[in-house]
């Protein structure tokens, strides 16, 4: 009886034991557990780290902390083993889409994330693997993909290592590693353009796609960026019809017209602004006019300006409009008289005091556009 118990004892030791490893205490070592994350484009990217502390270490984390190359851990299956960017657990990085790192293509997904560590040209690597527990089951062929890339001497010491996004772009951003007195960047890219599209096609199939709203917003996007205008034609089409009520909004209209200038087919889109013209408020007509000037469209510009002068007389919009629509003329004579009617009309100082700018300009007989 009494070994019995004394087995029952050491068996309730032990789960004990283990118990006590599950429960949540701060990492080992003094370390701290981060997470950073960054959307570039369309993209979501996360980075999950631990931060190791230099710990009046300075001088000794590169090349002896932290080994150059692969080593063997000492344990688990690895016996040539990158650093694991970070502390304890292994680092993961997530990347929501389809990236570029470097000019190397990565597939979304979630990767472990690993340094071979070289003073001249340090190898990143992404591993499919990002579950095993630091680098200790390290295997080079759950390799996703290796970029090399030139670590950085620092401007000042970095206590505890983080990771940070820098230079960010519309599509594109460096994600600095950093700690102690090293940097080692890397540079992602995304595919915005394209994944913008997906997102566009996917979710018109949604109730998204019952309003005209979402329909002219994805069209009026291909405009701006001048990309995929004939998919854009069709999904003005569906911005324009009856089925969604879209057929009286000046807005579907003149987006339908953008598209189909940008396609090379002036005389379609200046029949459409013939009829929506009409149906355009002063703000909106007026901002039609600007967008034409932009595109170097002056005649066109002028037309919709003095027809929103006509619909909305002696008003300090219309006034500023017919300003610019003869300026871009070149007709700086009767710009200036329109510029001068509207100075008193300004709403406000700004607006005053960008008029008194165009004025100068115009008498000096140069563009204000």
């Amino acid at each position: 009886m009494k070994k019995i118990l004394l087995v029952l004892l050491t068996i309730s030791s032990a789960a004990l034991t283990f118990a006590q490893g599950v429960l949540t205490t701060l990492p080992s070592g003094g370390n701290k557990k981060a997470s950073v994350s960054e959307r570039i484009g369309l993209t979501d990217v996360t980075i999950h780290y631990d931060r190791p502390g230099v710990k009046g270490r300075e001088g000794k984390i590169w090349g002896e902390l932290v080994p150059a190359g692969f080593t063997d851990p000492g344990f688990g299956s690895s016996h040539a083993a990158p650093w694991r960017a970070g502390a304890n657990e292994n680092t993961t990085i997530e990347f929501s889409t389809d990236v570029m790192i470097g000019d190397k293509a990565l597939p979304a997904g979630r990767y472990g994330f690993f340094v071979a560590y070289d003073p001249n040209a340090c190898t990143l690597i992404f591993s499919k693997n990002s579950t095993s527990w630091g680098h200790f089951y390290y295997n080079d062929k759950e390799d996703a993909l290796r970029v090399t890339v030139k670590p950085q001497a620092a401007d000042k010491s970095v206590e505890w290592l983080k990771y940070e996004f820098m230079n960010e772009t519309e599509n594109s951003a460096t994600i600095a590693l950093q700690w102690e007195k090293l940097v080692i960047p890397f540079s992602v890219k995304v595919d915005y353009i394209n994944t913008q599209l997906k997102v566009f096609r996917e979710e018109l199939r949604t109730n998204k796609g019952f309003a005209p709203d979402g329909w002219v917003q994805a069209a009026q996007w291909c405009v701006q960026n001048k990309v995929n205008l004939e998919e854009a034609l069709l999904w003005a089409d569906s911005a324009t019809s009856t089925t969604f009520g879209g057929e009286r909004s000046f807005q579907n209209w003149s987006t339908k017209a953008q598209v189909l200038q940008l396609l090379g087919r002036g005389t379609e889109a200046a029949d459409i602004m013939k009829k929506a013209l009409p149906l355009g408020s002063m703000i909106e007509i007026h901002q039609y006019g600007r967008q034409l000037l932009g595109m170097k469209m002056y005649k066109e510009a002028f037309d919709a300006f003095k027809l929103n002068a006509e619909k909305n007389p002696n008003q300090f919009t219309t006034y500023m409009g017919l300003a610019r629509g003869y300026s871009g003329l070149g007709d700086f004579k009767n710009a200036l008289k329109n510029a001068q009617l509207a100075l008193p009309l300004a709403p406000n100082q700004q607006n005053k005091a960008a008029v008194e700018g165009m004025v100068e300009k115009l008498k000096a007989g140069k563009d204000v556009n």
